[in-house]
């Protein structure tokens, strides 16, 4: 069986945990951020888990992370 090529757009993107999860970074903080909240932008900046819906896709493109 040949090995599984990883998605590089992917793999750029999420990381596993050691549990097995995927973690994610937030959208919109590149630019306009002076309209945007002190609270919103803390919360953006931050790390966050990929949902139940999208855990098997995200997974199969990062086999190997």
């Amino acid at each position: 069986m040949p090995k599984l090529k990883s998605h590089k757009g992917a793999s750029k993107r999420f990381k596993k945990t050691a549990g097995g999860k995927v973690k994610r970074h937030h959208s919109g903080m590149r630019h306009i951020l002076s309209s945007k909240g002190k609270k919103r932008k803390r919360h953006l900046g931050k790390a966050t888990l990929v949902s139940d819906g999208d855990l098997a896709k995200v997974k199969r493109m990062i086999p190997y992370q």
